[in-house]
Parts: C-alpha cells; sequence; structure tokens
C-alpha cells in the first residue's frame, strides 16, 4: 500500500537505521536534531511556538526521541505538530535499546471539518550481526 511521500519516508527511514547503526541506542536528542520553530495560531492569533526537531523538503516532520520505548504521549505530540502546520506526514523516530518508528498522518484540508488519523508503524526487523534494517 502506498501511503503519501512513501518513497521518501522510505529514504528517512533507511537513513535512521544508518545513523541507529552507527551510533547505536542512548545518544541524546539534542545531538541528533536541528530544530526548527513554528508558530501556533488559534482562530487566527499566534498562541505560541514549538520547535520541529527536523522538518524535511517542507514536506515531513521528524520528531526525535532517545527513549527506552516511545509511549503514547510520544505519540500525541507528533499529531499535535501536524495539526499546528500544513504538513500531514511525521515520522516518530526512537534512538532506543532498540530502534522504533512510528508514522502518522494528519489530514489537514482547510475545509473539511473532521480529522483523519492513520497509524503506520514499522515493524522492527534485525538481520546478522544484531544490526537493525
Amino acid at each position: 500500500m502506498k501511503y503519501k511521500y512513501s518513497e521518501l519516508t522510505e529514504e528517512i527511514i533507511s537513513c535512521f537505521y544508518k545513523v541507529y547503526n552507527t551510533l547505536g541506542f542512548g545518544f541524546l536528542e539534542k545531538v541528533i536534531e536541528s530544530q526548527k520553530s513554528i508558530q501556533v495560531i488559534y482562530s487566527g492569533e499566534i498562541v505560541g511556538k514549538y520547535f520541529a526537531d527536523i522538518i524535511v523538503n517542507n514536506m515531513i516532520i521528524l520528531e526525535i526521541k532517545a527513549n527506552d520505548v516511545l509511549v503514547e504521549e510520544n505519540e500525541i505530540q507528533l499529531i499535535n505538530y501536524l495539526k499546528a502546520t500544513n504538513l500531514e506526514v511525521g515520522l516518530l523516530l526512537n534512538f532506543g535499546k532498540k530502534p522504533e518508528i512510528k508514522r502518522k498522518i494528519f489530514s489537514n484540508k482547510k475545509n473539511e471539518k473532521t480529522w483523519n488519523f492513520a497509524d503506520d508503524s514499522q515493524n522492527n526487523k534485525t538481520n546478522e550481526g544484531s544490526k537493525y534494517v
């Protein structure tokens, strides 16, 4: 099944595994990320800002974690980041004891009153030598 920006997300995920295999578990998030400030607008007013870890090609938000495991709050945080922008695809990348990836989609169609959520959680796979692919 093809998802929005599938080719780019696959490339990002491949890079994530290359970095994970090189740096491994436990690196602080600040070592890996490069934050970008984004304004949060509510009813036409700027009510604050948040800092996206990485935005790729103005299309995909990357939220970088270095937790033992991902928790629901991490996923909700990414969905809220998508809500606050015109971006619809986000990847949650965890440099934990085992690499974890969650793909989130939030439809930002201005004229729609409904919100559509999708979760394409990646299965962690291993190959020889305890490397992740």
